[in-house]
């Protein structure tokens, strides 16, 4: 009996554990995300030229957490990556300050 609560104790932890270790990104940050997109449902992005003020809009710092979670779902490349034609826009007008 013993046995059974501790190994139902250890599999709850590490199933609560699992959920605190999930990632969040800048990428998902609605506030951040908004300027770049032409409507709420966020699905069409504004056009290049208002990517580019958009972007030099925000702060190093997020600008910086943007770059590095568009790196980083490039390197998890799965069906879950949810970003992709503005990571690419990032990585095209990143450099731009």
């Amino acid at each position: 009996m013993n046995i059974k609560m501790i190994c139902l104790g250890a599999m709850a932890l590490s199933m609560v554990g699992g959920a605190a270790f999930a990632k969040t990104s800048a990428l998902d940050d609605p506030a951040k995300m908004q300027p770049f997109y032409t409507d709420s449902t966020m699905k069409t992005m504004v056009s290049n030229d208002d990517f580019v003020k958009a972007w030099k809009a925000m702060t190093p710092d997020d600008q910086t957490a943007m770059m590095k979670a568009c790196e980083d779902e490039a390197k998890d490349a799965n069906a879950a990556n949810s970003h992709p034609e503005f990571c690419s826009s990032v990585k095209a007008n990143g450099g731009s300050k």
